[in-house]
Order: C-alpha cells, then sequence, then structure tokens
C-alpha cells in the first residue's frame, strides 16, 4: 500500500521532465514491450485462428439404398466411382487447450539438459518480463522520478535472478547444474547469442514458442507505444 501510495501522489508526473521523447527511445521502448510481453505471452494457452476450412469426403451413393441405385443404374442414370469433396467454414475456439508439444518435446528429452522454450531466453522469465513492460513504460515518460521509479523492477529481475540462480548452484532452495548453467542465463539472449550456433538456437525457439501469442503481445507493444507519441 506504502509504494503504490508513494507511486500516485509523490512519483507519478513529479519534475523534473525531459523536453522531449527521442525516436531511438520509442523504437527501444517498442523492443522492450514486445519482449516483456512476449514472455508473458507463452504462459497464456495458445492461440489460434477461430475460423478454419475443413475439407469432407462424402460418397453420394452413400445416401442411396440399394434398390434405388439398381434402378437408377438400370435406367442409365450417372453414378459416382469416386467420392465427391465438399469444403466448408468451422467456427472453433481461439485458444488450444490441448496445445502439448512443448511437453511432449520434454518429455523425449529427459536427460537433455538444454532449456526449452522461454527459458531459452532467460532462466526466470517472470521477472524479466515484468521487468521488461516496466522498463519500455520508463522509455516513453517524460517524468524522470517517474521513469526512474518504473525502472526498478529491471533491476530486481537482474539483481534477484542472480540471488536465486547463486542460491541454486549452492543448492539452497532449488537445484542448478552446471549443464544447465552453461546452456542458459539470467539476462535475456545471452546464453543464446554466447553459444557456438546462435541460429539453430534462435530456429529451436521459434518451433517451441506460441507464435500467435508472441504476435498479438508486439501488436499490444506497438499501440502502447503509438499511444503515446504526441498529438
Amino acid at each position: 500500500a506504502s509504494v503504490g501510495y508513494g507511486y500516485l501522489y509523490k512519483v507519478r508526473g513529479a519534475p523534473p521532465f525531459l523536453s522531449r521523447i527521442s525516436v531511438p527511445m520509442r523504437v527501444a521502448s517498442f523492443f522492450s514491450y514486445s519482449l516483456g510481453l512476449g514472455l508473458a505471452s507463452q504462459t497464456f494457452p495458445k492461440l489460434q485462428i477461430p475460423v478454419v476450412r475443413t475439407n469432407s469426403s462424402q460418397n453420394p451413393d452413400d445416401k442411396l439404398s440399394g434398390s434405388v441405385l439398381e434402378v437408377a443404374e438400370a435406367h442409365g442414370a450417372r453414378t459416382y466411382d469416386a467420392s465427391s469433396k465438399s469444403s466448408s467454414w468451422k467456427v472453433r475456439c481461439p485458444f488450444d487447450f490441448t496445445d502439448n508439444h512443448l511437453q511432449q518435446h520434454q518429455n523425449s528429452n529427459n536427460k537433455d539438459p538444454t532449456p526449452r522454450g522461454v527459458e531459452r531466453i532467460t532462466r526466470h522469465p517472470g521477472l524479466w518480463s515484468f521487468g521488461l513492460v516496466c522498463l519500455g513504460a520508463a522509455m516513453t515518460t517524460p517524468s524522470i522520478p517517474q521513469a526512474a521509479w518504473l525502472s526498478m523492477p529491471t533491476i530486481v529481475a537482474l539483481v534477484g535472478g542472480a540471488h536465486t540462480d547463486s542460491r541454486y548452484r549452492r543448492g539452497l532452495g532449488g537445484y542448478l547444474s552446471r549443464e544447465e548453467d552453461s546452456r542458459s542465463s539470467n539476462v535475456p539472449f545471452v546464453a543464446m547469442l554466447s553459444q557456438g550456433a546462435p541460429v539453430v538456437s534462435f530456429s529451436a525457439l521459434f518451433d517451441e514458442s506460441k507464435s500467435l501469442n508472441f504476435a498479438a503481445a508486439v501488436g499490444t507493444a506497438a499501440f502502447m507505444v503509438i499511444r503515446k507519441l504526441p498529438r
């Protein structure tokens, strides 16, 4: 409660102010928002297009009884030897609650210490998701005290993630093996870029991610930046 009171009545909109928000800062804000919201989006059920076109095969002869079919053939009526195909639009749930491809991949590689999904980006996606969203907001905030306040969760993610890793390496509250430690990182993308084949890592990340969820996150990030543009 005290933190909320301090922000609402002491920090938000407090001077001094920046004269203007530069274009590079807005671009950096967009990428920070995109990554933060993208990490958060992977925790939700997989999005899917709510309408799909389906093809069905049907033999018209199946609708005719044997006697009717014999009469039709006797009078020279044309019958179908092959199945006829028809297509239709089908409405489905926009969330795919049955998606478990990442879990199946993990189960088939239980002995492989390579991280999967968003853990390829960072070992602490929850901390960094919140921190990067707040950092994106700070980059487009003209109030310097408010921007500094909004940047604090990023520092918490950096320091808190490192502290958690340190405890886990010593077996306190969890366990972080040397193999997992070398193949993942606290700071986003550090492990992926420092390994010998970053293209392979990014390709695997794309295959393991919920692409429509991330696209929705990027669209939301663009909206949040655009709405703060000067009128």
